[in-house]
């Protein structure tokens, strides 16, 4: 069954009965929607006058369901996840905390190739010059220490967007980039819980302030097939406001198809075989993390 994205930008006063998400009007008591709480695996709160309840919140994380709650910006601010996502949890962890340099390295470096060359086929697909890319992903040694990731990055944003600079805090169309990127890392997050790993440990991300550094490396290669669905969404709309329109754009990552290991999957599905392939490769079971290839 594939996972559903519920995001909530009303007032409103969320609830459970009967294994349901119930969203009610606070004022009218109305009942606007239900969903079942199996079903659901991004759960969105962007508004101020939101209450939920603890009940719903217990189910929620009873079911790994990641809950994202934003800003005065609209941005992702927050997320809840469960403290334990998997039967086998101390014993993953321990092969996580017993990852070698070497080996992490080596993993990194394959995130980074994988990075670069779905970087290179999307500018592929919109026919834009690409070249220097497949030199900088021939080039990544272990541990990426000739930094070709930041080099591919810096051609390839100015290749997609026509001399753009990806910055935080940037012009457009970072806004819509932020926001997509914070759903993703939530994507990953909760599919590292699942898989029984610490999203805080990472093979190269290492942040003393950064609670989810593996979930910012593994994430790397997934990030082109959200700048895929910003850059047809500014195309075919010629808007680079974050609205209600692009956000509803945007939350559609989670269900949209990707080629894995041989098969298409929805993204959400694809995570989950990346995040158990990285867990394989700790145990030494396999020697390399199952990406994505965006094509």
């Amino acid at each position: 069954m594939i996972k559903r994205t519920i995001y909530i930008g009303n007032p409103s006063y969320l609830k459970t009965k009967q294994k349901q998400l119930v969203v009610q009007d606070p004022e009218t008591k109305e009942i606007k929607g239900t969903v079942p709480i199996e079903d659901i695996a991004l759960l969105m709160l962007d508004h101020y006058q939101i209450t939920i309840s603890n009940q719903l919140l217990m189910k929620l994380q009873g079911n790994n369901v990641a809950v994202i709650s934003c800003d005065q910006h609209h941005l992702p601010f927050g997320l809840m996840l469960p403290m334990v996502g998997h039967s086998e949890y101390s014993e993953r962890i321990k092969y996580q905390l017993a990852a070698s340099e070497p080996l992490k390295k080596q993993l990194w470096k394959q995130t980074v190739e994988q990075k670069i060359k779905n970087q290179k086929a999307l500018l592929d697909i919109n026919n834009k010059f690409s070249d220097p890319l497949e030199e900088y992903k021939l080039t990544v040694k272990s541990g990426d220490t000739t930094n070709r990731e930041g080099m591919a990055a810096q051609f390839y944003w100015k290749q997609l967007f026509k001399n753009f600079s990806r910055e935080r805090y940037g012009e457009e169309p970072n806004n819509l980039l932020n926001f997509g990127y914070a759903v993703l890392r939530s994507i990953v997050a909760r599919a590292l819980v699942s898989s029984g790993m610490l999203p805080v440990l990472g093979i190269f991300h290492r942040n003393k302030y950064n609670p989810y550094c593996l979930a910012d490396d593994i994430m790397e290669p997934y990030r082109p097939f959200v700048d895929k669905l910003v850059y047809n969404y500014v195309v075919s709309n010629n808007n680079y406001e974050l609205n209600k329109e692009a956000k509803a754009q945007i939350l559609t990552i989670a269900t949209q198809d990707v080629s894995i290991n041989g098969l298409v999957r929805p993204l959400f599905v694809a995570v989950t075989t990346t995040t158990a392939s990285l867990y394989k490769c700790f145990t030494g079971e396999l020697r390399q993390i199952k990406y994505p290839e965006l094509d």
